[in-house]
């Protein structure tokens, strides 16, 4: 067995006297099968209107319970079962520096409605007080609330139009001809779609108009066609402003998102006009020159906007943005960009032909060859022989032409390369073939696939910015859009800001933590986000006495090897483990491809040796590039031998640095079931609504597939606190769902067992039972910080995640219903705050970006909802992007200094670095988990119907490879 070792000054904690109800494990109890009690009663409905036990119902009770009147917390001295799942860890430092976005995101199944009424949010408790003030500023521009009637218009266009492009193309010459008369002089703002506004009555309430566009994209042959469109305008409905102005003063709860959503669209109808829209993104290579990525793609730079509604008032969010595009080559010189060789004098390899052809689907494409006349073509195919074998019917005759000579008659044009296959474009039933030396790339088309690593750097290089230049670069793109100019916002009566908002913050303290007592420093305070682990031991460092290590890169000599483990023991040793200085066998040396072969090997040989002792540790040595080879050896490990493991790249093997062998030393402590640091105050029991009461902390997360994974699954992950009052270890689960689904399916479920009856269990339960075991109490408290959910989803996903968390409490105990606080963890949001003054060295760290534990709550937050922006981290490089924390449901009554400082010092527990990082660690752990199930995906399983991916009915999913028991217990996917 592991030992922990654990002195026993390493941290004193009082034992109060904790009121234990309910009996989910008892000595007398009957048998547990599959950590599932079969003596626990049929969930009760826990429907959110009529809870029974919590008091408060999402709206904070004033007056309510203060934890720091509470008794004393106790910990039982019992050792966590860890379960979980790690995310490739090739790297001693985990934290990415946020820099920047790159653009590459009824009735539920429960009976709950997702657009109840009778559900609202926390109203905000207050303001917090604690920290040091200080003032920064944010990319809001306060926007000035027109004045005007806003009228809503149906638009419906005959022949119907699919493109939003083509729609605004149309209604733009409908407002060009019929502005001064028919329209009454008035400027009307279009979506695109079906919507249109003015500002004011049109003079009738219902007109058709027929409307004439000449078609950019025709045949191959013949003259451009003037298409004539039949457009109806139909008044809809008038939009009461004074519904907004009241939301906005904090009088009403609900925002009303038609208004938003038509200021919205007139401030962006300009930028439309400008720029490549994309979502609520605007790209033009002229705002800043396009850097290449190589393989014929470039960066261009853009910008965010979104009006939303503030503290302040309305408010512009504007950011800067950075997303690949397909440059603007000739078809050929791409081509030879994209194989990396010269393709003018060779014949395409079928390999080469099949790359072409899965770039070149879908882009669009002009042709060179007929002077001014630019016709555009998107691209079907790529054709299985070159040009000049191929030849197609001019006739009805079936009178054949080869496409050399076609295009020497027709239009005096010599291909010179037929040898490279031709374009297919248009419909591929009738061949249309275009030679590539006659086509070039169209402008402004994003590239919407899957990019190479190298390409993703280049483009994080170009996103990557000091806040100093973000922030002149942003508000020189309001300077730029001169929206005082701007005829839309001029007919609408909005008027924007040009000055950045300053806003009110405050920096919270760092927290204090413990290490072991037996270290020269036994306790630390973190400076400006970091600290290192120098004369300091992990506060329960583990013992592994049993260890293996396989390289697998062919760069790397065996003494080299031996002489990178010895260096990684000494300082597991020197950091407060336990660690042999030997491994059981030698390093064995294997190939990549071997992987499987490499592993059962070492794994039997090592068994064989140690007679029936279990090896603890696997370490492997990979190539830099390794492909599939991390993924095959974490499934394998975990799935298959029941190994914990820990990759090292060769990069790190060749150069050893210190930090770097700390690090992994942190990882490796944590999935052996050890702790590195604890919370002082935590152990000390001085955290409010934490310490009082036995608390479990959640953290959950859902990730999708890429762009072009049309066959993978959404992954779901959920972890958990398992020790109280350390709340340090995280146990993890995860499943896989329907692709695209936000909603954690499997957060409570039922299933009928033909013995046992209806049976209980799910991630939730799962994870409650194994609290207990770990700690010999029931959580009383639970605190839920749900990461990757967008604003449309928070009522859907409350309504649905909350009900699951009631049905698992009922289903363990009657009447069992710990009070919840339910918190989203936002980081794909566009608001950056910015130093006061950069002159001010002592206002920043080091990157020049805002100071970790900077924490906003006024002016720019939600008018009336209980939310908060945090910088918990200190920059690296580029511009700090805060999380957005926004409490969805609190029956724990936090006060907002409550809940801002416990999750500030939450992120000062990740286990795997000495650094603050910048989202709570529940949430970034259950986000590591989720990121790694995908290497337990069986490799052929792409037959799952993904046909609908966000109604009721899920379509079947096959589930992950089942997860070995002895890896289970410990907190591997750090």
């Amino acid at each position: 067995m592991r030992q922990v070792r654990e002195n026993s000054e390493a941290h004193v904690v009082s034992k109060p006297q904790i009121q234990k109800s309910g009996n989910w494990i008892d000595k007398n109890s009957k048998t547990v099968q599959n950590g599932k009690f079969t003596d626990a009663q049929e969930p009760q409905s826990a429907k959110l209107s009529d809870q029974s036990s919590p008091k408060s119902r999402g709206r904070r009770r004033r007056g309510g319970r203060k934890s720091e009147e509470s008794n004393p917390c106790s910990r039982p001295c019992a050792t966590s079962n860890q379960l979980g799942v790690e995310e490739q860890d090739k790297d001693g430092v985990l934290e990415a520096p946020s820099n920047g976005i790159v653009v590459s995101n009824g009735e539920s199944q429960l009976g709950l409605r997702s657009s109840s009424k009778n559900l609202s949010f926390p109203s905000r408790p207050g303001f917090g007080h604690l920290g040091t003030r200080c003032i920064v500023k944010a990319n809001h521009f306060f926007a000035e609330l027109p004045d005007k009637d806003l009228n809503h218009y149906d638009v419906t266009i005959t022949p119907e139009v699919k493109s939003k492009a083509v729609n605004r193309a149309i209604v733009a010459e409908l407002v060009k001809h019929y502005k001064e008369s028919d329209l009454g002089s008035r400027l009307p703002a279009y979506d695109g779609s079906k919507n249109l506004y003015t500002a004011g009555d049109l003079p009738f309430s219902s007109k058709e108009f027929k409307v004439k566009l000449i078609d950019d994209e025709d045949h191959l042959n013949g003259p451009k066609r003037e298409r004539e469109y039949k457009v109806v305008i139909k008044f809809v409905a008038r939009t009461n402003l004074h519904h907004l102005g009241q939301f906005l003063a904090g009088k009403r709860v609900d925002g009303p998102k038609d208004v938003l959503q038509i200021l919205d669209i007139v401030l962006r109808e300009l930028s439309v006009k400008r720029f490549c829209p994309i979502g609520r993104y605007f790209f033009s290579p002229d705002i800043r020159k396009p850097q290449r990525l190589g393989d014929g793609l470039e960066a261009w730079c853009g910008f965010y906007q979104s009006i939303r509604p503030t503290q302040m008032g309305l408010s512009l969010n504007i950011d800067m943005a950075s997303a690949a595009f397909i440059e603007a080559l000739p078809v050929i010189e791409f081509v030879a960009q994209l194989l990396g060789k010269d393709v003018l004098s060779r014949p395409l390899s079928d390999s080469d032909r099949i790359k072409v052809k899965k770039a070149l689907r879908g882009v669009k494409v002009e042709v060179t060859h007929r002077g001014d006349i630019r016709r555009k073509y998107r691209v079907s195919g790529v054709t299985t022989q070159p040009t000049r074998e191929l030849v197609f019917p001019i006739d009805d005759d079936s009178t054949m032409k080869s496409v050399v000579e076609y295009f020497q008659e027709m239009y005096g044009f010599t291909i010179q390369y037929a040898h490279l296959p031709c374009l297919q474009v248009g419909n591929q039933k009738k061949a249309n073939y275009l030679p590539m030396e006659a086509c070039k790339i169209v402008e402004g088309q994003r590239y919407t696939k899957r990019l190479s690593e190298k390409q993703i750097t280049a483009l994080l290089k170009v996103t990557c910015q000091r806040p100093r230049d973000r922030e002149n670069d942003v508000v020189q793109t309001v300077q730029k859009s001169a929206y005082e100019h701007d005829p839309y916002a001029k007919e609408f009566g909005i008027k924007i800001s040009e000055k950045m908002t300053c806003v009110e913050a405050r920096v919270l303290p760092a927290p204090w933590l413990k290490y072991h007592e037996t270290g020269k420093e036994k306790d630390c305070l973190p400076q400006v986000g970091q600290w290192n682990m120098m004369n300091k031991k992990m506060i329960n460092g583990m013992t592994v006495s049993r260890w293996a290590c396989i390289n697998f890169s062919r760069s790397v000599q065996e003494g080299v090897a031996r002489g990178f483990c010895s260096e990684l023991a000494q300082m597991c040793q020197v950091s407060g483990m336990e660690f042999s200085p030997d491994p059981v066998i030698p390093i064995y040396t294997a190939r990549p491809d071997q992987v499987e072969k490499a592993l059962k090997h070492v794994y039997h040989v090592c068994t064989k040796k140690l007679k029936g002792k279990e090896l603890e540790l696997l370490l492997a040595i990979l190539p830099d590039s390794n492909g599939s080879l991390y993924g095959d050896l974490k499934r394998i490990c975990e799935t298959e031998l029941g190994l914990v493991s820990q990759c090292c790249l060769t990069k790190h093997v060749f150069k050893i640095n210190k930090q770097y062998l700390a690090n992994v030393s942190l990882k490796i402590n944590v999935k052996m079931g050890g702790r590195n640091t604890v919370l002082l105050d935590a152990i000390s029991c001085k955290i409010p609504l934490v310490s009082d009461i036995p608390t479990i902390i959640f953290g959950a997360d859902v990730t999708h597939p890429e762009n072009g994974e049309e066959s993978s699954p959404s992954i779901a992950a959920v972890v958990a606190s398992q020790d109280w009052p350390e709340i340090t270890k995280y146990a993890g689960l995860v499943c896989a769902q329907a692709q695209r689904q936000e909603l954690i399916q499997d957060l409570f479920k039922t299933w009928h067992d033909p013995v046992r009856g209806t049976v209980c269990g799910g991630m939730i339960r799962d994870l409650l039972v194994s609290f207990r075991k770990a700690t010999g109490q029931k959580p009383q408290r639970i605190i839920f910080y749900r990461d990757g959910v967008s604003e449309g989803q928070f009522y859907q996903v409350l309504l649905f995640e909350l009900d699951a968390i009631r049905k698992a409490c009922a289903s363990l105990e009657p009447n069992y219903q710990p009070p919840v606080t339910f918190i989203v963890v936002q980081k794909r949001h566009h608001t950056r705050l910015f130093p006061n003054n950069h002159r001010e060295k002592n206002t920043m760290d080091k990157s020049g970006n805002i100071l970790p534990g900077t924490v906003v709550d006024s002016k720019i937050c939600h008018p009336t909802e209980f939310d908060f922006y945090l910088c918990s981290h200190a920059g690296i490089q580029g511009t700090s992007r805060p999380a957005h924390y926004h409490v969805l449901w609190d029956e724990n009554n936090f006060t907002a200094d409550g809940i801002q400082s416990l999750t500030n010092n939450l992120c000062y527990t990740y286990a795997r670095c000495t650094r603050s990082v910048s989202v709570v660690p529940p949430a970034y752990y259950a986000h590591l988990a989720a990121f790694r199930a995908r290497f337990y995906m069986e490799p052929d399983s792409h037959h799952q119907d993904n046909s609908n991916s966000g109604g009721d009915k899920s379509p079947t999913v096959r589930p992950l490879l089942a997860l070995k028991e002895n890896v289970k217990r410990v907190m591997f996917y750090c």
